[in-house]
C-alpha cells in the first residue's frame, strides 16, 4: 500500500481507502449488505494497509459507524482515520434551491450530530467531521463556522470537510474561502473528470485534501451492468439507472471496455485513472466482499498508467447536469 498526504492536514493515509456506505446497510441505500461478512471485509483492509475509513451516520442510521468502530476496538495497535458524515436536518440529497441553513445545518443538529457519531464510533475524537451535501449560498453564514470552530476547539474534531453533491465540483470553493476546510470529497472517475478543471487546481494551491468517491459511478465503471439490470425495489440504483441513465451509462460502458488494457479489469482501470492526479489524497471504493478489498487494494502499486492509454480515458469524459435522479 502507497501512502499520500491529507492536505494541510498532514495525516498520511492510504492512496486507496474504504468507503463504507454499501456495508451499512439500511433504508436508502445499496441492497445486498451482510453484516456477518462486513467485519471480514474491514479486517482484510487493515491487513492489507488501509488506513482511511469513510463513514457516515446515515449508512444504517449509525450501523455503519458502529462497525468502525469496532474495528478501532479489534486494531488498537494501528493508526486508523476516521471520516464520517453529519446528515441533513431535513433528509434531503442534495439540498433543494430554497433550502436554508436552518432547514439542513443548524447549529444544534450539527453538534447533536457529532456527538451520535462519537457516541456510535466510541471515540473522543473524530479525526474528519464532514458537511454531507453542501451549498456555497451557506458559506458566509457564520453560524456554522461558529459551531465547527467549536468544535474543534472543545477537541471533538480535528479536520472539517465536505462531501460535495454529484456533478457540482465547485459548489465548496466559497467555504474554502474561509479557511475553515480542510478536506473536500467530490465525484471524480473516468466520466467524471470535471474536478480537474477548477477544484483540483485550488486544492493544490492551498493544501486541501482530495477524497475521491464514486470511482465505479456507481457500478458502470465495473462493467457488469447490462440493459436489462435490474436491483430489488428498495436499492437506490432503481432510481439512479433508471430510463434516462442505465442505456446511455452501459453504452458508454462498453465504449470503455475497448480501451481496457489486456489483463486489466475495468474496477482496476477506473482506480488508476484516480491515482493518477496528484491531488487525489485518497479513492474510496466501497467493498462488501473479501475478494473485492484484495482486487481494490491491490491497485496500489505505484504503477502509472502510460501516458498514450491515459490519453484515451480522457475522451471518456461525461459532463452531467444534476437532476431529480442523479442525487
Amino acid at each position: 500500500m502507497r501512502y499520500r498526504r491529507l492536505g494541510r492536514l498532514g495525516w498520511e493515509v492510504s492512496e486507496v481507502g474504504y468507503g463504507m456506505w454499501g456495508i451499512g446497510g439500511g433504508p436508502g441505500g445499496f441492497t445486498g449488505w451482510d453484516y456477518d461478512v462486513a467485519p471480514r471485509c474491514l479486517d482484510e483492509a487493515v491487513e492489507q494497509g488501509c488506513n482511511f475509513f469513510d463513514t457516515a451516520w446515515v449508512y444504517g442510521r449509525g450501523v455503519s459507524e458502529r462497525l468502525l468502530g469496532d474495528l478501532l476496538r479489534r486494531h488498537p495497535d494501528r493508526r486508523l482515520h476516521v471520516a464520517t458524515k453529519i446528515p441533513p436536518k431535513n433528509r434531503e440529497w442534495p439540498p433543494g434551491p430554497q433550502d436554508t441553513l436552518d432547514d439542513v445545518f443548524p447549529a444544534d443538529h450539527i453538534r447533536e450530530y457529532a456527538r451520535h457519531s462519537l457516541d456510535n464510533l466510541g471515540v473522543e475524537r473524530i479525526d474528519l467531521l464532514q458537511f454531507h451535501v453542501w451549498e456555497d449560498r451557506w458559506a458566509a453564514d457564520g453560524r456554522w463556522q461558529e459551531t465547527i470552530a467549536d468544535l474543534k476547539r472543545e477537541g471533538l474534531v480535528d479536520g472539517v470537510g465536505i462531501s460535495v453533491n454529484r456533478w457540482e465540483p465547485t459548489n465548496c470553493l466559497a467555504a474554502l474561502d474561509t479557511g475553515l476546510i480542510d478536506v473536500v470529497q467530490v465525484i471524480y472517475n473516468i466520466f467524471d473528470q470535471a474536478p480537474e478543471d477548477e477544484l483540483f487546481h485550488r486544492a493544490r494551491r492551498d493544501d486541501i485534501g482530495i477524497i475521491a468517491r464514486v470511482p465505479f459511478d456507481e457500478g458502470t465503471l465495473t462493467g457488469t451492468l447490462t440493459a436489462e439490470t435490474t436491483w430489488p425495489p428498495e436499492d437506490w440504483r432503481n432510481t439512479y439507472f433508471g430510463p434516462e441513465n442505465l442505456l446511455p451509462s452501459v453504452a458508454r460502458a462498453e465504449k470503455l471496455a475497448a480501451d481496457v488494457p489486456p489483463g486489466t479489469t475495468m474496477p482496476e482501470l477506473a482506480l488508476r485513472f484516480i491515482l493518477h492526479h496528484p491531488a487525489v489524497s485518497t479513492v474510496i471504493p466501497g467493498m462488501r466482499r473479501p475478494e473485492h478489498v484484495r482486487a481494490n487494494l491491490a491497485v496500489s502499486d505505484g504503477q502509472p498508467l502510460d501516458a498514450d492509454l491515459l490519453a484515451r480515458l480522457r475522451a471518456h469524459r461525461w459532463d452531467r447536469q444534476p437532476t431529480w435522479w442523479s442525487q
